[in-house]
This record gives C-alpha cells, structure tokens and sequence, in this order.
C-alpha cells in the first residue's frame, strides 16, 4: 500500500532526517520526497510504500504525529486510494 505523508511548520535543522528515520524505524520505503522552505516555513510531501510495514497503519500515522507534536510539526499520513477517492470529480 502507498501513502502520502505531508510536513509542515516552522523551519529547523533536522526535520527531514528525523521524519525519514522514523519511518526507517517501521521498515516504510519513501519512493518520492520533494520539500521547500517558504520564507521560514518548511514543506515536504513524500510518496512511501507500507508493504512491508512492522506496524498498523494507525500505529504509524499517531507516531508520526507525536513526533510531529513534540518538534512543533504538522505531519500528516493518508492512503494515496482515499486521497485519490477525495479528490476525483
């Protein structure tokens, strides 16, 4: 299964490194990443495959927003088939 996971908030050192070893930390392969900085916000959205995840989805998505919470971040997962569902015409 692929998803999509979004960050963003305040730019700082570190963000895309922890971010990716979080992932790591559940075997979650990132297949895409783009990120910018806007003035002083950070950005990134990246494409991961959870085939061969070591854990639930749900599991996954409240780690990442702990981490998220605890570094000032909005990080965000979504299964690319409900992001695609939602936005069909």
């Amino acid at each position: 299964m692929k998803a999509l996971v979004t960050v963003i908030g305040r730019d700082q050192v570190g963000i895309i490194a922890g971010v990716c070893t979080r992932l790591a930390e559940y075997n979650i392969n990132i297949l895409d990443i783009t990120q910018t900085v806007l003035q002083e916000y950070f950005t990134m959205m990246m494409v991961v495959d959870l085939t061969a995840a070591s854990a639930a989805f749900d599991a996954v998505r409240r780690s990442l927003a702990e981490y998220g919470e605890s570094k000032g971040l909005n990080i965000r997962i979504q299964r690319t088939d409900t992001f695609d569902a939602m936005h069909q015409i």
